[in-house]
């Protein structure tokens, strides 16, 4: 059975209070079309240009996807995990430029990608929810020297792409007394607003039963502000599991409860199709955002950017059609059976 099919189950169980944890993570062999009474989630329109032929894009909706993982964008760069605003403008500008297209973390969850043909997802994330991230002027614009600021003024100038992110909350999200006009726009304008725990626990540490508080907690940070928000996706603090790992699906907490579709890991490579028997919505690698210098492999964002420019029959590229799953034929294996009624081999 595949994970999300699970995580669907047991959200059902938790409603009769039965949902229980195992030894372990289930087996999974890759994601099941989304499901037809799951909650609705806003997302980007579907495609309205004419189909084309696959072959004439090299279309490839079984590569890998680069999933960047961001955190503070600050003067200087900060830390080992940041980047200055210069750096970040020059990410944002060479991922359009060599064909990226960004979609959000639960796009991928859902096996719901639109993006133009010929183009690539990239998914951009957004860790622990500090004031360098995002802000709102007294004016009620968005602050231009924030990463959202940022990527609003570069997307300005895409004629094909929307602004889409996915932003990990924690308490205190962004650094103000009243964060919910900025969760309630970013919410508004597209962006997906996923958990990262109550206080950024280290869940590795953490007994069950706060486990539980943190992850049911962390997702009440949003909806006591956005109702209507879904918090189907979760950040990994420090990339920690709990144990067990279904702790992280699925849980409830003093009648509060929580369900994740998609879970995320920290570092390594980019991210199997979501329509490739490889992925596991609740394990989806990561890669840091982080300049390379062209020494020894590392596992930063310009390191696998180049990857993919090298190796361009890894990476996935888009039909244009959201109905179909196009790819080469002599990957026909790699596809996830769930998807064999959309399958176009070329």
């Amino acid at each position: 059975m595949a994970r999300r099919a699970i995580i669907i189950l047991c959200a059902a169980a938790l409603a009769l209070g039965a949902c229980q944890a195992d030894e372990g993570a289930p087996t999974a062999t890759g994601p099941a079309p989304a499901d037809p009474d799951a909650p609705a989630v806003e997302t980007t329109p579907e495609q309205t240009d004419p189909p084309v032929d696959p072959a004439s894009v090299e279309a490839n909706e079984l590569g890998q996807i680069p999933v960047i993982m961001h955190h503070r964008v600050t003067d200087g760069g900060g830390g080992e995990y940041d980047r200055s605003p210069e750096e970040f403008r020059a990410e944002l500008e060479g991922l359009y430029d060599a064909g990226y297209r960004p979609v959000r973390v639960v796009d991928l969850v859902r096996g719901e990608i639109h993006v133009p043909a010929g183009t690539t997802p990239v998914a951009l994330t957004f860790d622990d929810s500090s004031s360098e991230q995002f802000a709102l002027t007294p004016a009620g614009e968005v602050d231009p020297d924030t990463a959202i600021g940022i990527l609003m003024d570069v997307a300005a100038t895409w004629e094909d792409a929307d602004p889409v992110a996915s932003l990990y909350i924690n308490a205190g999200p962004f650094g103000v007394a009243e964060s919910g006009p900025l969760l309630t726009w970013l919410h508004e304008h597209g962006f997906e607003l996923g958990n990262h725990t109550l206080r950024h626990a280290n869940l590795g540490q953490a007994s069950a039963a706060d486990v539980r508080r943190e992850l049911a907690l962390g997702a009440r940070v949003i909806t006591d502000h956005v109702p209507e928000a879904e918090v189907v996706t979760l950040s990994l603090p420090l990339g920690i599991w709990p144990d067990p790992r279904d702790l992280a699906y699925a849980g409830e907490h003093e009648g509060d409860p929580y369900a994740h579709a998609g879970v995320l890991l920290v570092g390594a490579g980019p991210a199997p199709s979501p329509y490739s028997s490889e992925f596991d919505p609740l394990a989806i690698p990561r890669i840091r955002s982080s300049s390379w210098d062209g020494g020894e492999a590392n596992y930063g964002s310009e390191f696998w950017l180049q990857w993919f420019q090298d190796n361009p029959d890894q990476r996935y590229v888009s039909d244009g059609n959201p109905a179909t799953v196009s790819f080469p034929g002599e990957r026909a294996e790699d596809l996830d059976p769930a998807f064999a009624e959309a399958a176009n081999p070329y």
